[in-house]
C-alpha cells in the first residue's frame, strides 16, 4: 500500500472514521480539507450489492450535473458527410472517421468522450479493444451513439456535465460531482442529481440492500464515509 503524506495525515485525524457523516456534512469536510495545490476533482464512491458478472445487474447510464464538471472537455465526434458538418457547427473539437481512427490506432487519445452516428460504427469497431478499456468507446447505453439531428444536443449536454457512470468489476461505482472550487450547493445539487440516477438504474433482480457503502473524497484527501440511508434520499 502507498505511504501517505503528512498532509493526508494530518487532514485523516479530523474524519471520525467511527461515523457515517450526513450528505452536508461530508460535502463541507471533503472540501475544508483539500489540501492540493490544483483544483481538486470531488468523487462519490459507491459499493453496490449488485453481481457485475451477471448481465441484468449492470449498471450503466448517464446523468447531467446541473453545476456541469468544472472541466473542459474535449468531444472527438466520428462522422461524415453531412453529419459531420452539423458536428463541426455544433461545436465539436474533432469530426472525422478514418483519419481519426488511424490517429487513435497509432496511440492518438487527446479526447474526452468519442461520439459515433451509427453509420460509421462499422469503421470504428476496430478501435473496441483501444477505447473499451478506457471507457471511450461510443455506446447507446452511455447517449454517445447517436442519429445525425441529436449531435447538437448531444454536444450541449456534455458541454453542460453529462457524465457517464457505470459498475465496475468488483461492484464499485465511481462518479465525479464537481470542483474543491464549487460551492456547497454546487456540490449538493449535482450530487443529488448522481443519486437519483443511480436510484433509477437499480435492476430489477437486485434484493435487500442496493446500495452498501458510500464514501465522499477529494483527487488527494482522504475519504469521508456518508450514511447510506441519507444519501439515497438525495433528490436532483
Amino acid at each position: 500500500m502507498a505511504k501517505r503524506g503528512k498532509k493526508y495525515a494530518e487532514r485523516a485525524t479530523q474524519i471520525d472514521r467511527m461515523r457515517a457523516y450526513a450528505p452536508q456534512e461530508a460535502v463541507d469536510l471533503v472540501k475544508q480539507l483539500a489540501f492540493a495545490e490544483f483544483n481538486e476533482t470531488v468523487d462519490v464512491h459507491l459499493r453496490m450489492n449488485v453481481d457485475p458478472r451477471r448481465a441484468e445487474q449492470q449498471i450503466r447510464t448517464v446523468v447531467t450535473l446541473p453545476a456541469g464538471t468544472g472541466k473542459q472537455v474535449r468531444i472527438l465526434v466520428f462522422a461524415e458527410g453531412e453529419a459531420a458538418r452539423v458536428a463541426e457547427e455544433a461545436g465539436a473539437d474533432y469530426v472525422g472517421t478514418d483519419e481519426y481512427v488511424t490517429r487513435i490506432q497509432d496511440g492518438w487519445l487527446d479526447f474526452d468522450v468519442a461520439v459515433a452516428i451509427p453509420q460509421v460504427m462499422g469503421k470504428i469497431g476496430r478501435l473496441g479493444r483501444i477505447l473499451g478499456s478506457r471507457g471511450l468507446m461510443p455506446n447507446p447505453k452511455a447517449g454517445t451513439i447517436v442519429q445525425p439531428d441529436e449531435i447538437p444536443d448531444t454536444i450541449r449536454q456534455l458541454r453542460q456535465g453529462r457524465v457517464e457512470f457505470r459498475v465496475d468489476r468488483t461492484a464499485n461505482i465511481h462518479i465525479p460531482i464537481g470542483k474543491v472550487s464549487f460551492t456547497p450547493e454546487q456540490l449538493m445539487a449535482n450530487w443529488g442529481a448522481v443519486m437519483e440516477a443511480i436510484m433509477r438504474a437499480r435492476p430489477a433482480t437486485v434484493r435487500g440492500q442496493y446500495i452498501r457503502r458510500v464514501t465522499l473524497t477529494s483527487t488527494m484527501g482522504p475519504g469521508i464515509r456518508v450514511d447510506v440511508g441519507a444519501a439515497q434520499d438525495l433528490r436532483g
